[in-house]
């Protein structure tokens, strides 16, 4: 089949790969989200999506939006028989809906109806999810609504963060996908309504929901740090500055007890108290400053007894 992909950030990668290397189709287009300011200098950079296309010689179309008229009459042009989706980041309107033959087929991150919406996988891990996975869905004005083709599942790692599971993800969900356009390609496939029990949404993560609430039990704060790793990145507050956090550890039961948010720091590792047992901090980042271990940190900055994060 004649394909525009849609997709911008590097969890849609594969699936952009699998395709230009798929036999059976040509991807004629991709769509991608407008190059964007990034690194220290702040210059304008390609998508990973985008930087792939250029690589493979593909054409690259960077509306503002997918409305734009501009964009609907080089859709037109194209006519591409399907449009495979995979995190593009923009709504994509009726008009555009419309036009090819066999629709949008999006690869949304989770077993749907569970976890519509921006932050599948980050979701997911925070809420305790033991599996999750990826579907392949025809993409209508609804948010991840439409029927679904086909899943693949993926079992929740107890140190996952969403970046690792993410990763794992992008790769089996490549997978899918191609498998899918085939199925629509043969007539071999058809789209089933989605459940009507189930349904759970995933909005996408704030910088404001990154940060650490130490009155919560330890399970809840492991979830937490490990479904904002490494975007957009778990923090809390010491002498009133933000402290960047990785990964933490919940300790042994009944090893020590600290009040939430109390620091305790021993010659290896640095403790910080929750409303259960206290947690063992990964690496922290200070501002202005690289990543370093918590012992690192702890002394250097010469914790005091009595003192915390916030």
């Amino acid at each position: 089949m004649r394909l525009l992909f849609a997709g911008t950030p590097e969890p849609a990668v594969p699936s952009l790969r699998a395709l230009i290397d798929s036999p059976r189709h040509d991807v004629v287009a991709v769509l991608t989200r407008p190059d964007a300011p990034a690194g220290r200098g702040r210059t304008l950079q390609r998508s990973p999506v985008g930087a792939l296309a250029d690589e493979a010689g593909i054409p690259v179309l960077t509306p503002r939006k997918p409305s734009e008229p501009e964009f609907l009459a080089t859709l037109a042009e194209l006519a591409p028989d399907c449009a495979p989706v995979v995190a593009y980041g923009a709504l994509v309107p009726r008009a555009a809906l419309d036009i090819p033959a066999h629709g949008w087929v999006n690869l949304h991150f989770s077993l749907l109806p569970a976890w519509r919406g921006a932050a599948p996988v980050q979701a997911a891990i925070r809420h305790g999810d033991d599996v999750t996975g990826a579907t392949t869905f025809r993409l209508e004005q609804g948010l991840d609504t439409g029927p679904t083709y086909g899943v693949v599942t993926e079992t929740v790692g107890e140190t996952d963060t969403s970046g690792a599971l993410l990763g794992r993800l992008a790769v089996s969900g490549a997978a899918l996908l191609v498998a899918t356009l085939d199925g629509i390609a043969d007539g071999t496939v058809t789209a089933v309504p989605q459940p009507v029990d189930g349904i759970s949404l995933a909005p996408k993560v704030t910088v404001a929901d990154a940060r650490v609430d130490w009155s919560v039990p330890a399970v809840a704060t492991d979830r937490l740090v490990r479904s904002v790793t490494p975007e957009p990145g778990a923090w809390t507050t010491f002498r009133e500055q933000r402290l960047g956090l990785g990964p933490v550890r919940p300790v042994r039961t009944g090893e020590i007890t600290l009040a939430p948010g109390a620091l305790h720091v021993e010659k290896k590792r640095v403790l910080v108290g929750t409303a259960t047992v206290p947690v063992e901090l990964g690496e922290v980042r200070p501002v202005g400053k690289k990543a370093m271990s918590a012992p690192d940190w702890a002394r250097g900055v010469r914790i005091s007894d009595g003192e915390g994060v916030q």
